[in-house]
């Protein structure tokens, strides 16, 4: 008999978790949510194959810790897309799931109480009950798909899906958007640059086989067809933006070189605002002037905004948390928002309907 411990030596406990389909039954997704779901799906594809004359913004809190504060939210915002849906698709940004540098708070799904309890069985509840709700409002949501189990479990809900820049350059994330049912933006990387991104969608619009976990739980061999909807999200970084007319004309030419459909979406957050959330504006309004202009790129936005200004540091009490207040990047406020979407609306909704797509020759 042999003694010598060689497994798990740096485990220290495993907890069985629900399988997706236990939680699909606990937190149904009624009709009205699914018809949510798929027409937010459809209509983001109609816009990337130019059926669609209209904009999609991604515009909500860099990330939900408060679901009251959420639900709040999207109720205004579902009010809002009313009013510019004639060249404006609204979606919600519901990000759960949170890529840290270092350390620090990783999103509702793995710590719902923000302790360090990581109770992701209830984090998963809260996230799929709140996904139901707001896709009930009528307002599609989108997410970043992160951790390679977890769509599973949500993405049912899910109408547009990120990649982010730490995970652009993963074949694991490359791989799983394969299959991903939502169209799916990848993000330039951290330094900038394009080649990561652009490597990103020729893979993910092939097929792929991959190890994953099917919805009863069990691991299983994963073959996709690949996804058709993918495009890039520009982001910027390495201490520069890039969503000026130079830097979207110079990502045209990259994506058309590689037989790509030049669609991007700009990210007027991130190193774009250079983490200032008054910038945000400013890029708006820069990207409407592009489009304004002559451009036929541009098919979306990004904006993190939330109820109010700025962002907090998660307090020792809990209590203290400022309602509607970002504990992870600082966002701009719902006044601000309104202000900045409408004023979107009114600047490009006379050139909407005459673009034309650039697709690859």
């Amino acid at each position: 008999m042999n003694d010598i411990g060689v497994d798990d030596l740096n485990v220290l406990t495993e907890e069985t978790l629900m399988n997706p389909e236990a939680l699909k039954s606990m937190v149904p997704a009624p009709a009205r949510a699914m018809e949510t779901v798929s027409g937010g799906r459809l209509a983001i594809k109609k816009i990337l194959i130019r059926q669609d004359p209209r904009l999609f913004l991604i515009v909500g809190p860099c990330s939900i810790h408060d679901t009251t504060a959420a639900m709040e939210y999207a109720r205004r915002l579902k009010a809002l897309s009313e009013e510019v849906d004639d060249s404006l698709l609204l979606v919600m940004r519901v990000y759960f799931e949170k890529p840290r540098t270092t350390t620090g708070w990783k999103g509702l799904v793995n710590d719902p109480h923000m302790d360090d309890s990581f109770c992701i069985a209830e984090g998963l509840k809260q996230g799929r009950r709140l996904l139901v709700n707001i896709a009930e409002l009528g307002l599609p949501t989108s997410t970043e798909a992160l951790d390679p189990v977890t769509p599973q479990y949500l993405q049912d809900l899910i109408s547009w899906s990120a990649i982010g820049a730490r995970t652009t350059e993963s074949q694991t994330h490359r791989e799983m958007a394969s299959g991903l049912s939502s169209a799916v933006g990848f993000k330039n990387g951290t330094d900038g640059g394009l080649e990561v991104a652009i490597n990103a969608l020729q893979s993910v619009s092939a097929p792929h086989r991959f190890l994953g976990i099917n919805h009863q739980g069990q691991v299983s061999v994963i073959h996709t067809r690949g996804n058709a909807h993918a495009h890039i999200v520009l982001r910027g970084g390495g201490g520069r933006t890039n969503y000026d007319p130079v830097s979207v004309n110079l990502c045209e030419q990259q994506l058309l070189k590689a037989r790509i459909p030049a669609n991007i979406m700009i990210d007027c957050s991130h190193a774009n605002s250079n983490k200032d959330p008054r910038q945000q504006t400013l890029v708006t309004s820069n990207v409407a002037d592009q489009i304004v202009n002559g451009n036929q790129s541009i098919v979306g936005l990004m904006v993190e905004s939330n109820l109010e200004w700025g962002k907090q540091s998660i307090p020792e009490n809990l209590a203290d948390l400022k309602y509607g207040v970002s504990v992870t990047d600082a966002c701009i406020d719902w006044a601000t928002t309104e202000t900045m979407i409408r004023a979107l609306r009114d600047k490009v909704r006379g050139v909407l309907p005459g673009r034309k797509s650039l697709a690859a020759a």
